[in-house]
C-alpha cells in the first residue's frame, strides 16, 4: 500500500494535523525541535499501532490530552484504504482497517511494511545482542509472516522450563523432569535459529553491495552467531543437559537462540566495537536498506522507509548515493534541518512538508511550489 495520507490527532506536539505523502519521496523539513520526527513517528505509529521511540506510550499523547487519534489513507491495487489508531492509557487501542476493528495492526495484510532510521537507532549496531535478535527477528515476520509461529513457540517452551528450572531450585521435583522440556524447547530452537540463518543467508550480499555503495570501506559483512552446534533436537537437549548446574545456580536457561546474536563486520572486526560512529551509521544504513531490496523481493513491495536525520552525518557524495538509492523504487520520508542536506528535493514528484511547533504546511507538492500548485 502506497500511503496518500497522514492524520493525527492529539499525537506529540500536533493537535490536528492532515498531511499529504508523495508516492515516491517526501521530505520534511523545519528547525530542531519543530516537530519532524513527532511526525515521522505518527506515520510509523498509524501503520504498526506502536511507537518507534518509546515503549511507554503514553509519551505519544499531547499535553494535558487523554486520547490520540492516529489514521493512514492509502492505496493499492485493490482501491483506497483507511488505517485507524486510537490510544488511550490503560486501555486496549482501538484499530480498525477499513473501518472494520481489528486485534492486531501488524496481521492486516492491506497496511504497508515499516522500515525505520532513527539516530537512536545506532544502538541496534552497538548495543547489546538483545537489540539485534529482536530485530533479526521482526526481519523474518515481515519476510514470511507465518514463521512468526516459531519464535513464539520457542518462548513458551524457554518460560516453561525456566519455570521447571525455578522449582527445582527450591526443592521441588527432580531433574528427570527436564528431559522432555530440553527436547521440546530443542525442536523449536532448530527451527528458529534456520530461520536466522536463512535471512542472514538472503541479506548477506545486499549488505554487502550497498555497504559499499555508501562508501563503507573494506569488506563489510553480516555473520549470524548461534550459540548452539546441535544440528537435531537431541543434540541441542544434550548440550542442555550439559549446562544443568549452571542453569540451576542461575535460575534460568542460559544457552539457546536467546543467546544469539547478529554482527555486522568490515573486514572481519565488528563495527560495534572498532567501527567509527560514522561507520557504524553506513551500517546500519546498509542494513535497512538491504532489508528492503530483501522484502521487495520476497514481498513483491517494497517497504515504506523512514529516515530521521539520515543526512546531517554523511558528506555530499554519500547523500547523492542514498537518495540515488531510495528513489529508485518505493515510498521514502526523509527528514532534515536543510533542505540543501537533500539532493533532488525541488525534484518533480517530490512532497515537501515544512515543519513548525504543532504544524505542517505543504511547502512544494509533487514537485511544484505551493504557491503555484494553488
Amino acid at each position: 500500500m502506497i500511503v496518500t495520507r497522514l492524520s493525527l490527532r492529539d499525537f506529540r506536539t500536533y493537535d490536528r494535523v492532515q498531511v499529504p505523502l508523495g508516492p515516491g519521496l517526501t521530505v520534511v523539513h523545519g528547525r530542531n525541535g519543530a516537530g519532524k520526527t513527532n511526525l515521522l513517528e505518527g506515520l510509523y505509529f498509524g501503520c504498526t499501532a506502536r511507537s518507534c521511540r518509546t515503549s511507554n506510550e503514553r509519551e505519544v499523547l499531547r499535553f494535558d490530552q487523554t486520547a490520540a487519534r492516529v489514521e493512514v489513507d492509502g492505496e493499492d491495487r485493490d482501491g483506497r484504504h483507511t488505517l485507524a489508531v486510537g490510544f488511550q492509557p490503560g486501555e486496549d487501542k482501538r484499530i480498525k482497517v477499513d473501518g472494520v476493528p481489528v486485534a492486531r495492526l501488524l496481521d492486516a495484510p492491506v497496511r504497508p511494511l515499516v522500515s525505520v532510521f532513527l539516530p537512536d537507532r545506532l544502538e541496534l549496531v552497538k548495543g547489546p545482542p538483545a537489540l539485534r535478535r529482536s530485530h533479526l527477528d521482526a526481519v523474518i515476520t515481515a519476510l514470511w509472516p507465518g514463521r512468526t509461529s516459531h519464535r513464539t513457540a520457542y518462548r513458551q517452551a524457554l518460560a516453561q522450563r525456566n519455570a521447571l528450572l525455578g522449582r527445582l531450585r527450591h526443592g521441588r521435583g527432580g531433574r528427570d523432569q527436564l528431559g522432555a522440556w530440553d527436547l521440546e524447547l530443542g525442536r523449536h530452537a532448530i527451527t528458529l535459529r534456520e530461520d536466522r540463518a536463512k535471512a542472514i543467508d538472503l541479506l548477506q550480499q545486499p549488505f554487502a553491495e550497498v555497504a559499499a555503495e555508501l562508501g563503507l570501506a573494506g569488506v563489510p559483512e553480516l555473520r549470524y552467531r548461534p550459540r548452539s552446534k546441535a544440528a537435531t533436537a537431541v543434540e541441542f537437549a544434550a548440550e542442555l543437559a550439559e549446562r544443568i548446574d549452571s542453569d540451576l545456580d542461575r535460575g534460568f536457561t542460559g544457552h539457546g537462540p536467546h543467546r544469539d546474536d547478529l554482527a555486522l563486520l568490515r573486514d572481519g572486526r565488528e563495527l560495534r566495537t572498532y567501527g567509527s560512529q560514522g561507520e557504524q551509521r553506513l551500517g546500519l544504513l546498509a542494513l535497512l536498506l538491504a532489508e528492503r531490496d530483501v522484502l521487495t523481493a520476497e514481498r513483491g513491495a517494497p517497504p515504506l522507509l523512514l529516515l530521521d536525520d539520515v543526512m546531517s552525518e554523511l558528506d555530499a557524495d554519500r547523500r547523492g548515493l542514498l537518495v540515488e538509492r531510495i528513489t529508485r523504487a518505493g515510498q521514502s520520508l526523509i527528514t532534515t534541518t536543510d533542505l540543501a542536506h537533500v539532493p533532488g528535493a525541488d525534484a518533480a514528484g517530490v512532497v515537501r512538508l515544512a515543519v513548525t511547533p504543532g504544524s505542517v504546511e505543504v511547502d512544494a507538492l509533487a514537485g511544484v511550489p505551493r504557491e503555484e500548485a494553488a
